[in-house]
């Protein structure tokens, strides 16, 4: 259907935001292949304010309760997720030889969920990172 049949039909689609999936393809491979130095240790927000001398009191509270929701947020299912995808596709990785119509698929399926894995992984750092920044600036 094209879009002057939806809306002679009763549809509206200037709701409907228009995002292209190619745009969705081109973020995800961005964050895929992001620099993965990262500027802070993986430390809750307490302690890592403490590493860096600075009494955590003494931050606005509004900023020190935004950067630990963002600390409870953190993805920690994903590491046992990707170690026992990993464990997977090591296992069918052999098997695509014997029984290349049922190992291709597993792996493969491995394969892109690691890929998501990351990169929700690393989506993750990017936005405690920014919060932490912020977090210091707000000092």
């Amino acid at each position: 259907m094209k879009n002057g049949e939806l809306e002679s039909k009763g549809w509206n689609t200037s709701s409907v935001p228009r995002t292209k999936c190619s745009e969705h393809l081109v973020r995800f491979w961005k964050d895929l292949h992001d620099d993965q130095a990262w500027r802070y240790e993986e430390l809750c927000p307490i302690e890592l304010l403490q590493k860096v001398e600075i009494d955590y009191q003494a931050v606005p509270k509004d900023e020190l309760d935004r950067v630990a929701w963002f600390w409870r947020r953190q993805p920690r299912a994903l590491k046992a997720l990707g170690l026992i995808l990993w464990l997977t596709a090591a296992v069918a990785a052999p098997f695509c030889v014997i029984i290349p119509y049922l190992a291709v698929p597993v792996l493969i399926a491995c394969t892109a969920l690691l890929l998501l894995t990351i990169v929700c992984s690393v989506r993750w750092r990017r936005d405690y990172e920014l919060s932490i920044s912020r977090l210091l600036r707000a000092r």
